[in-house]
This record gives structure tokens, sequence and C-alpha cells, in this order.
């Protein structure tokens, strides 16, 4: 189970930073090739850049919080909730009518899914960080 954990940890820390990296690198063509995106306003440099930086927070802190142990709950936790604030954005703007309800199966692969595996393996650092460790049978004096 560790593994798979770290695994997934590791896949939503990189594709959160690659989709960062492109979106403050080539903002316009980040708008007009992912699904959707174009029907949610008209292009804002500046926003899609603002976003950017998020998304590389997000990934940035499931990264560490794979090397990092002992602050894996809270590197984790943080940004799943932000990335739950995001997919819930996309269901409300389905409910009120923004959106068609097409968008919710569109969206769910980048929007939805990360929030599931970001739930996931933060349930699964907070059990893992409750759960006792073996101390080492030696020591150095």
């Amino acid at each position: 189970m560790r593994k798979l954990a770290l695994g997934t940890a590791v896949l939503l820390g990189v594709g959160a930073n690659v989709n960062g990296v492109f979106m403050l690198a080539l903002p316009a063509d980040w708008y007009l090739m992912v699904p959707g995106v174009t029907t949610t306003g008209p292009f804002n440099q500046h926003f899609v850049r603002d976003i950017g930086l998020v998304f590389l927070f997000i990934g940035t802190a499931f990264l560490i919080g794979v090397a990092r142990p002992r602050r894996r709950l809270f590197l984790w936790a943080a940004p799943t909730l932000w990335v739950w604030g995001h997919a819930l954005f996309h269901f409300w703007e389905v409910a009120v009518g923004i959106c068609g309800p097409s968008a919710i199966a569109r969206d769910f692969p980048a929007v939805t899914l990360p929030a599931i595996l970001g739930t996931a393996v933060t349930f699964w650092a907070a059990k893992d960080s409750s759960t006792p460790r073996r101390e080492a049978r030696f020591s150095v004096v």
C-alpha cells in the first residue's frame, strides 16, 4: 500500500507541476489546448499564469510530501483541499447552468480524479503517521 500511495502522490505532483509549467510558459496554448477551457470565458493571460503558480505549489507539496514523511499529512492535505474546491466549483458550474452536464465527464480526469486520489493518499498518510515505528536495533555512541 505504501508504494501505491507514494507512487500516486508522485503522479499527482508531477502532473500538477507539468500543468503549472505549461500554464506559465505558454498560457495561450494551454487555454486553447485544454478541453473545455475556451467555454469558460475569454483568455486572460494573467489569470492562467496565476493558476499555473497554484498548480506548481500543489505539485511541489505532493512531491515534498513523498520525501518528508513527518510533514506528509499537511503537505498532502492542503493541496487536496484546493483540488476539491476546484472540483466542487466545476460541479457548481453545471448545477447553475454555466456548463452542460457533459462537462462533468470531460473534466473528470483532470479535475475530480486528482481530488479523489489526493483524498486517498491523504487518508493513507494520516493512518501511516499514527502507526508506531519500530525503533532501530542499534545506536551510535
